[in-house]
């Protein structure tokens, strides 16, 4: 998954926080993995405040990135079908259908990339876990 997203080009941001996190062989592990990846014009969304201090705290860094990913190979056409996913970070997304696919409010804009050990879900903002 990692390699499929750094090869399209759109998600530098993505990879990059990805490997502050340490994230990066867990996402080129075996899987299958569902990421709803943000690219970086959607980071361009989040305020650059927010961000650093992501960076500074990567247990907060950890469960956002996580928050992307479903666990198993989910398509489009099985999204479709949910109104929540169970992430890896331990919380759920919600799935609305209604108006094309989005997830927590984020629009799918390209769907179904499919990578030797999951897939990527292309989105057009960042999500955020609710604080516990």
């Amino acid at each position: 998954i990692v390699d499929t997203a750094v090869a399209a080009g759109s998600f530098n941001t993505l990879a990059q926080l990805l490997t502050e996190a340490g994230l990066v062989e867990t996402l080129k592990g075996e899987g299958p993995f569902t990421v709803f990846a943000p690219t970086d014009e959607a980071f361009a969304k989040v305020p650059k405040a927010d961000l650093e201090a992501l960076l500074q705290d990567k247990a907060k860094l950890t469960a956002v990135l996580t928050y992307h990913v479903v666990p198993g190979r989910v398509m489009s056409g099985d999204i479709a079908k949910l109104k929540t996913a169970a992430t890896v970070q331990g919380g759920s997304i919600e799935v609305d259908t209604a108006d094309g696919v989005r997830v927590n409010g984020a629009r799918v804009v390209r769907a179904d990339i499919e990578a030797s050990n999951g897939v990527i879900h292309v989105i057009d903002a960042v999500i955020l876990p609710k604080c516990k």
